[in-house]
């Protein structure tokens, strides 16, 4: 099979797995549990083949015509391609096997695993779309696919409220998502992504502005940036696999790839509101889970932090075409945002899980304050998940610190104010970390859940053992250099004082941050800030829900109104005076007509007299 034959298989394999599940295996948990799992990890294996394979190609056929407008569907194939399908293929293939356990005894489990099915087959369709056109195709697919598994205990209201809230907020971004590709296409006449390329910088600045910031709209309602980003933490309610899979290291990724699969449309004010934009997400979104008491919602606003760190460290980026680059080529920022995704899905996907094992280990209880002395009886989540929140917090030597450490450089050498907030949120996502992981693990057992906690079985341990050893293993050059191709070369490297100067940040942060929690939650039976410091916790609870109370207020008391002023002037003008007044007076008409047939020649009579004087008088020209 040739590589292009490859790809076309890679894509087209989940999804006939979804619909053979769909079709025939509804019913049958086990073997739809099988085949997709089966699936993932043939996805997984061809993914890392393709790499290896190294190679660039491209290959597209139209689907739709109408004239001279076509939509094309096809595969592009590259570097940055083939790292995105590396770590959608190991990530999703290890959360079907931590599935298998986790999802054992689920009464849904087919409908579970097909959905995971769907869900890959959107996500390598972003991944290898060669158009603006067919990344939004799949972009709803993938949607779509969110909205299903988010709402699997559809039982709960919670769950299906928190489906219905991802589908609407990322149809917002989409809107503007659209626009853009629009705007792109009457601009440009083409959405191919390689002719784009070539075409760039040939057209007005105005054109070029706008266009690059209405599909970053579409970024952010799938990477969850501000002022999109209150869906994410509710997204929670689906299962925890769900979370990591989709909330974690694939979906809310798809933003920030897209962002560098159209680096070449960026313009100085684009990068600087994206810049801007997760500059203040990944602040946000720090500062919130320090109050949060579900294990699962502080990862999720950590999955927001991180995500900002990517869109800022993108937004940073030299503009493409600049001296010593090429159009094609990834600006430092795409390649730093790129470097730090690839980090993050690993270490993330490990917290995520880990914090699945956790929650099945403790009889399904989330909230950190009710677990404790899990170390020993859970050890190796325990060691597994330690290795995440290292990496989280940047020790050195794992992946996350070399990723974080790339933007924190960036950073510092283009934007002093973005460092300095940068800097300050990684001393809080140290800080929220180590206070989740020491509550959660040490001490003694706080209810009834975690004193007959245990270890999870191998179907979830061993995802969690091969994520610990990529978050490690993904920070080193060596390594990612054979899982990104040239990518590595454009991340910004220190050298000299500067290196040392970075690493000092580094230590500096962690020893704040980490040591400050550890010493300041002596006691985890209670919130010790919320005891300690009433008012500032109480401030960051309203924070956290202000968005929320605004999105709220404005439905309630703007767009509802706005609906039933609407809704009365359709009763009033178009279906009372229009369409019943029209009908009436047809109405009329026809009551008038009918009463001229009385059935009496001497009525008759008259009635032809009457007609034949208007027909006198107006050929006499009377009217």
């Amino acid at each position: 099979m040739t590589m292009l034959q490859y790809a076309i298989a890679l894509l087209l394999l989940p999804l006939a797995s979804a619909a053979f599940i769909a079709l025939f295996l509804r019913r049958a948990g086990g073997p739809a549990a099988a085949l997709s799992t089966a699936a993932a990890a043939v996805i997984a294996v061809i993914s890392v083949m393709l790499l290896l394979n190294g190679g660039h190609f491209e290959s597209s056929v139209d689907w739709i015509r109408f004239g001279d407008f076509a939509i094309p569907i096809g595969i592009k194939f590259d570097d940055l391609a083939a790292l995105m399908l590396v770590i959608v293929g190991v990530v999703g293939f290890c959360v079907h096997v931590f599935s298998l356990g986790y999802m054992h005894d689920d009464p849904a489990r087919a409908r579970f695993f097909g959905g995971l099915s769907i869900f890959m087959f959107s996500m390598i369709g972003i991944v290898l779309a060669d158009n603006l056109f067919m990344i939004f195709i799949f972009w709803e697919l993938v949607g779509f696919s969110s909205y299903v598994l988010i709402n699997h205990y559809h039982e709960r209201q919670s769950a299906s409220d928190a489906a219905k809230k991802a589908f609407i907020v990322n149809r917002v971004g989409d809107w503007g998502f659209l626009l853009g590709i629009i705007w792109c296409y009457y601009c440009f006449g083409s959405v191919n992504l390689t002719t784009l390329a070539g075409l760039t910088g040939d057209e007005s600045v105005v054109c070029s502005k706008w266009i690059p910031l209405l599909l970053f709209c579409g970024a952010l309602g799938k990477s969850a940036q501000m002022p999109l980003q209150v869906w994410l933490p509710d997204a929670m309610e689906g299962p925890t696999p769900v979370s990591a899979l989709i909330h974690a290291a694939t979906m809310v990724a798809a933003g920030i790839y897209m962002l560098c699969r159209i680096h070449f449309l960026m313009v100085p004010d684009a990068l600087s509101v994206i810049m801007w934009t997760g500059t203040i997400t990944a602040l946000y979104a720090a500062l919130c889970a320090i109050v949060q008491s579900d294990i699962k919602k502080v990862l999720a606003y950590s999955t927001l932090s991180q995500l900002g760190y990517m869109v800022a460290a993108f937004g940073l980026g030299s503009l493409p075409g600049e001296p010593g680059m090429g159009k094609l080529a990834l600006t430092a920022g795409a390649a730093a945002a790129m470097f730090h995704l690839t980090t993050h899905a690993f270490f993330k996907g490990l917290l995520f899980l880990g914090s699945g094992s956790v929650i099945h280990g403790c009889h399904h209880e989330q909230d950190i304050f009710k677990m404790g002395g899990l170390m020993r009886k859970m050890p190796v989540t325990f060691l597994t998940f330690t290795i995440g929140v290292l990496a989280i917090i940047g020790l050195p030597g794992l992946a996350g610190f070399f990723s974080k450490d790339a933007i924190l450089y960036l950073a510092m050498e283009k934007n002093p104010a973005v460092f300095g907030i940068l800097v300050f949120t990684a001393v809080l996502t140290s800080f929220y970390m180590i206070r989740m992981w020491k509550i959660a693990f040490f001490g003694s057992a706080r209810s009834e859940s975690a004193s007959h906690a245990h270890e999870s079985g191998l179907s979830m341990t061993l995802p969690l053992l091969l994520l610990a050893a990529l978050s490690i293993a993904a920070g080193y050059s060596g390594v990612f250099g054979k899982l990104a191709g040239s990518i590595v070369h454009l991340v910004p490297e220190a050298e000299g004082s500067t290196h040392t100067t970075m690493v000092l940040i580094s230590v500096g942060i962690l020893l704040i941050g980490a040591g400050s929690a550890w010493f300041f939650y002596q006691a985890a039976s209670t919130d010790a800030l919320e005891e300690k410091s009433p008012g500032a916790f109480g401030a960051l609870e309203w924070l956290k829900e202000s968005f929320d109370r605004l999105y709220n207020y404005y439905v309630a008391k703007i767009q509802q109104r706005f609906a039933m002023l609407l809704n009365f002037l359709e009763q009033i003008f178009l279906a009372g005076l229009i369409i019943r007044g029209f009908a009436g007076l047809v109405g009329l008409v026809g009551y008038g007509a009918r009463a001229l047939y009385a059935g009496s020649l001497n009525a008759y009579v008259y009635w032809f007299l009457l007609g034949a004087v208007l027909l006198w008088a107006f050929a006499a020209g009377i009217f």
